[in-house]
């Protein structure tokens, strides 16, 4: 009986053991797929690439999700500007009201109205007050117009709608040149006519081997213009404006202080304008009244752009110049970029530098439209910055364009201007002794390719 109970209890011992073993290894096995799948579960918001789902930036604290970059968080932080402006971007968050964003892609009249109503509701508060009292005179005399952005025209190019040009094009413009200008900068106006600027068919640096002939575009040319203080510019020009835009044909003009805050407005009224009139247009560039364009480089490289695949869509989100990126606002009082940071906080988005940039008409559409989604800012290209990261596009960066002048002394090459597409800054009297020497030195300096990187 004995050894029978012995046998029975090995048995049992035996049995359990086994049946325990089991047990531990399923709950094992159970512990290692859940921990898979929760893993899965907290990575798959992080790679766009796998997730089918949009996770509206600040909705979540949990550490389930992916931290987002601390810049990115500064923008949402009490900043003047900042405070305006995540109103609007409040409002139209597909996520938090999707109505409103279904209602903005049917109506962009009422960007108007959320822009000013946004404006009055933050102005209203006692903090945003505060905060507005602090700032220096120049920004406040920017904020207490800022949310104005329909003014008159006062004077429209003569004899055609989109600037002057050619009365024999035989097909639509390949470029506007929009140029930024002042009242009292017509040795600037001139100089460029004269030169880079001039209208009708201007020939790349390529020809048609078979047929031999030149590969160009009609060029169109409209000056932008806004109004001087005559206390500070010793007098009212105005007249003299107005026959100068009689004689040629290229006078934009708009009823605004013409400042250089308000250089942000030209960009607006401007992109306003040319919706209207321009729509044939393939290209734009603008740029300021104190630059040196090679003009059969910046034709060729256009008409490059249109010969790559699938350029009839890429072409609809293209801009180009030089591109800065990461950029920390100026705090320098004494400079004319000065932004406080009881402003603005944050870094810029990325911009192309506002002394030239190219990009397509249908951008300068797309940009005319999302702009009424954002707030004015006072620095002119970081503005277009902002709009185009609100387009979800990046500008493309081009050594060409040289904004802050050559690097060492490079200009001192004999093909140095032949390299390039934009140069700045040069006075009317540079811009007509360079012109002279490009056209000069043509020949010599024809098959010179552009520059393709920045030292």
């Amino acid at each position: 009986m004995g050894q029978f109970r012995c046998y029975w209890q090995k048995v049992l011992k035996c049995v359990c053991s086994t049946c325990i073993c089991l047990v531990l290894l399923f709950v094992f096995l159970g512990i290692m797929v859940c921990s898979s799948m929760n893993k899965a579960t907290l990575q798959a918001p992080i790679n766009s690439a796998q997730s089918h789902h949009f996770l509206a930036s600040g909705s979540f604290q949990s550490k389930k999700f992916a931290s987002l970059p601390k810049t990115f968080w500064r923008l949402h932080e009490g900043s003047f500007w900042n405070q305006l402006q995540a109103a609007i971007d409040r409002y139209f968050n597909p996520i938090l009201n999707p109505q409103n964003s279904i209602t903005a892609l049917k109506n962009k009249d009422i960007y108007e109205s959320v822009l000013k109503l946004s404006f009055l509701e933050a102005t209203n508060l006692d903090s945003m007050r505060r905060k507005f009292e602090q700032l220096p005179q120049q920004m406040q005399d920017f904020v207490s117009h800022m949310n104005q952005r329909n003014y008159p025209v006062i004077l429209h190019p003569t004899n055609a709608t989109c600037g002057a040009g050619a009365a024999t094009e035989k097909e639509p413009p390949l470029l506007l040149l929009a140029i930024k200008s002042t009242e009292l900068n017509f040795k600037n106006r001139e100089a460029i006519r004269q030169t880079w600027g001039q209208v009708g068919w201007v020939a790349t640096r390529r020809k048609n081997s078979s047929r031999k002939q030149e590969i160009g575009g009609y060029i169109r040319r409209v000056f932008l213009i806004g109004k001087e203080n005559p206390q500070d510019s010793g007098g009212d020009v105005s007249e003299l404006l107005r026959t100068e835009g009689q004689n040629y044909g290229d006078i934009v003009q708009w009823n605004f202080s013409d400042t250089f805050f308000n250089l942000t407005l030209k960009d607006v009224l401007f992109w306003k304008w040319f919706s209207r009139h321009c729509s044939q247009t393939r290209f734009v560039f603008k740029g300021d009244d104190d630059v040196f364009v090679n003009m059969p480089n910046m034709m060729t490289y256009l008409l490059e752009q249109l010969e790559k695949p699938h350029a009839e869509h890429t072409i609809n989100e293209f801009m180009v110049g030089d591109v800065i990126g990461g950029a920390l606002p100026n705090r320098v009082n004494q400079s004319k970029y000065f932004v406080p940071e009881s402003f603005y906080s944050g870094l810029y988005p990325t911009y192309a530098g506002g002394g030239g940039v190219l990009y397509s008409g249908q951008m300068a559409k797309n940009l005319q439209e999302i702009s009424g989604r954002v707030h004015l800012f006072p620095i002119d290209d970081v503005f277009v910055g902002m709009c185009m990261a609100r387009l979800n596009i990046n500008p493309i960066h081009h050594p060409g364009f040289l904004t802050f002048d050559f690097p060492d002394n490079e200009n001192e090459k004999p093909c140095a201007y032949h390299m390039i597409l934009l140069v700045h800054k040069r006075s009317p009297m540079q811009l007509i002794e360079l012109w002279d020497k490009v056209s000069k030195t043509q020949k010599e300096c024809w098959h010179v390719p552009l520059r393709v990187s920045d030292k």
